[in-house]
């Protein structure tokens, strides 16, 4: 356990409770996944003046702390050792990559901290503990999807993977897709490692060439796949590159450019959904930052009301309390989805989106309803 005895503070009410209610967030501010930081803190914030403009909770203001973890398993336990030690949150918001909460949650569940994961897909993150949770889906449910889709959709049968060794989430999704898409008659005929931050994939696309798929999965993160696709049209390869939430950045065609024609990934929300809710949304991301949401800053918004509402309901604001409310999320109106969670602090049955790179723009190709 960390030391976490209360400290004096100045924002306080005349009981000696403070004005405030602390919430803290960590995510990739800054390094190679910024973007997944950035866009998920922007929802964050848009969520949290939404809040505190109709009243906070219960009366109270809520502040948001956020810490970077530079994009590093290393910073992301420094960061949310910070908010708990010094400044005494009530709960965490983060991360969005899955290594980097994975590195987080354990401190979290040993200081009884209740922490939301807006974007972490990897289901070993939720496994840290009874206080961790989160408002994404999960990879075997990505990659069973995205099996499907392929198989059933574009009757593929024959595909190639490129996975990052050095990722929980890219290690994760390739696994679970694998093994539903040879149960559904599919073929791997190329399974190709990198690391991440390499900049040469010639001689693992020269193997996958050889092997003609009809597909190359790529179930990394947006900074290596752009360098990925042109690579592949430089060796005279174009078949589409194919991948998960992973891929969502505005810097992804910034990247690839007219490599990634053609590509599809999987995802939590996409701007042009036509509900009420996303529309509000999306009208109210583009007039405050200027461009319009991707999926994290989506998943960020969800997961800061989500909070709000479970302290709304809360009999008080300790761990344990905080902790059993949050677990009784029942259909809560996300503009990601209706999110109800279930036992293993994961949501049931949330829908999810392709999306295809196509005009130089990433287009929405389908969404894909939840089974009952």
């Amino acid at each position: 356990m960390l030391g976490c005895a209360p400290t004096e503070r100045a924002d306080t009410r005349a009981g000696g409770e403070p004005s405030e209610i602390l919430v803290g967030e960590y995510g990739s501010m800054s390094g190679p996944e910024a973007t997944f930081g950035q866009g998920t803190h922007n929802g964050i914030m848009l969520a949290l003046d939404e809040i505190n403009s109709a009243g906070g909770v219960n009366g109270r203001k809520i502040k948001v702390i956020t810490e970077d973890d530079q994009s590093k398993q290393e910073e992301a336990a420094n960061a949310v050792t910070k908010l708990i030690s010094r400044d005494h949150v009530v709960a965490i918001l983060g991360a969005a990559a899955s290594s980097n909460s994975l590195a987080g949650a354990p401190i979290c569940q040993s200081n009884k901290v209740p922490m939301i994961t807006p974007g972490s897909t990897n289901p070993e993150v939720t496994k840290k503990g009874d206080y961790i949770f989160r408002t994404c889906f999960i990879d075997p449910y990505q990659g069973e999807a995205l099996a499907n889709y392929i198989a059933k959709e574009r009757k593929v049968k024959r595909v190639a993977i490129l996975r990052d060794v050095k990722s929980d989430y890219s290690m994760g999704l390739a696994d679970v897709f694998t093994k539903t898409f040879v149960s559904l008659g599919g073929q791997v005929v190329e399974d190709q490692s990198y690391s991440k931050g390499d900049s040469d994939f010639r001689p693992q696309l020269t193997a996958m060439k050889s092997a003609a798929p009809e597909v190359l999965f790529v179930p990394g993160y947006y900074t290596e796949i752009g360098q990925v696709a042109i690579q592949a049209r430089d060796l005279g390869m174009n078949q589409p590159l194919m991948g998960g939430d992973g891929w969502d950045s505005p810097k992804l065609v910034e990247i690839g450019g007219e490599a990634l024609e053609g590509s599809f990934y999987t995802n939590h929300h996409h701007p042009d959904d036509p509900s009420p809710a996303v529309r509000k949304f999306v009208d109210s991301y583009k007039m405050r930052y200027g461009v319009r949401p991707d999926g994290g800053a989506a998943l960020g918004y969800d997961s800061m009301r989500m909070l709000a509402a479970a302290m709304r309901r809360a009999s008080s604001l300790d761990g344990p309390s905080l902790r059993d409310e949050i677990a009784r999320t029942k259909e809560f109106a996300g503009v990601t989805g209706s999110i109800t969670i279930g036992p293993e602090r994961n949501p049931l049955n949330k829908k999810f989106v392709v999306l295809e790179v196509r005009g130089g723009r990433v287009n929405l190709l389908t969404a894909i309803e939840p089974k009952e």
